[in-house]
């Protein structure tokens, strides 16, 4: 049997070239490096190493053994990270912060179930909408609403929700008819995450794409749940996820319609930012129980095809050509 100790000094000597720069690397005495080696080539019974111009080279043996050596220290090392992670406990003081966005029931449900599992750790759940500066943010998991902000931490995305615009029956009956997104200037707008002064940018699969610019909210929401309650209350149109929209009309139906069938709004990105790395046993499990907590319904919205570029010139040759005719 292969002695991993001998495979250890056997993959530093091919790395430093001899069996000194080795000794050093290794904080072993020469002589013990190569009674080992010679050890490990009679295990191996073939001559893995020459002494060629002051240096060690491989022989055509020991170029052959040498991928061996490394996978079975790279196995090795992978085992006993395994049982190192297994006696480490989930416990302690965790750091969650979660966009406004994203705060929703599931997601608290999710860390109370992670501690009932869990009774050694404790959590502190923030929310907040902006990222700390200067790895200032290193000591978190977020939970973001949005693509990657491109920060010093690693992105995972979770989910991507369509989302459409709504608004009430009884505000609707009361407004002229919104018949195209250029109509949306002259309605009420309940804002929230989306920056209004850059336009909001709507899609539809046969005719393309519209950047329309809705009035400036003059009330501005960053929890979905008050921002879906002030559209029913009649105070204006809002761009929230169908799938939200489909829950509150199964409880209360036809609270929110759709104001523009056939048109989307950018999907609502939500995902984990956590620091690169190996984590700590604690992160990795509370990572882990995020992620599967996920509502399965989220797990099964699917985005519709946008038009692909040739589609949506072609889409508006045709209707000019239409128009000529």
């Amino acid at each position: 049997m292969l002695d991993l100790i001998e495979i250890k000094i056997f993959c530093a000597v091919v790395d430093s070239r001899g069996l000194t720069a080795a000794a050093d690397t290794l904080g072993m005495p020469k002589s013990t490096m190569s009674r080992r080696l010679a050890q490990l080539e009679r295990r191996v019974g073939q001559p893995l190493l020459r002494r060629q111009s002051n240096r060690l080279q491989l022989t055509e043996a020991g170029r052959l053994f040498e991928s061996y050596a490394r996978q079975m220290l790279r196995l090795s090392q992978q085992g006993l990270q395994v049982i190192e992670d297994l006696r480490e406990e989930v416990s302690g003081e965790l750091q969650v912060r979660c966009h406004p966005v994203c705060a929703e029931p599931w997601f608290v449900a999710a860390l109370e179930s992670f501690l009932d599992r869990y009774p050694g750790a404790r959590i502190t759940l923030k929310t907040e909408d902006k990222l700390p500066v200067n790895g200032a943010s290193q000591g978190a998991i977020w939970c973001w609403f949005g693509a990657d902000p491109e920060s010093d931490l690693r992105y995972e995305s979770l989910v991507q929700l369509p989302a459409s615009l709504y608004a009430s029956p009884a505000y609707l009956a009361q407004q002229p008819p919104l018949l195209h997104p250029g109509d949306l200037i002259t309605h009420d707008w309940i804002g929230g995450e989306l920056c209004v002064s850059e336009g909001v940018l709507l899609r539809h699969r046969q005719q393309g794409e519209y950047l329309c610019q809705p009035t400036s909210a003059r009330l501005l929401f960053d929890d979905v749940g008050m921002r879906m309650s002030a559209m029913c209350r009649g105070r204006g149109i809002g761009i929230v996820p169908d799938i939200r929209v489909r829950a509150l009309n199964r409880a209360h139906p036809d609270s929110l319609v759709p104001c523009l069938p056939g048109w989307q709004a950018a999907p609502w990105q939500m995902g984990l930012l956590y620091p690169y790395g190996r984590q700590p046993r604690k992160v990795s499990a509370l990572l882990a129980h995020i992620r599967s907590a996920i509502p399965p319904a989220w797990r099964g919205c699917k985005l519709d095809k946008l038009p692909t570029r040739c589609e949506h010139d072609a889409l508006y040759r045709e209707r000019d050509l239409a128009n000529e005719l």
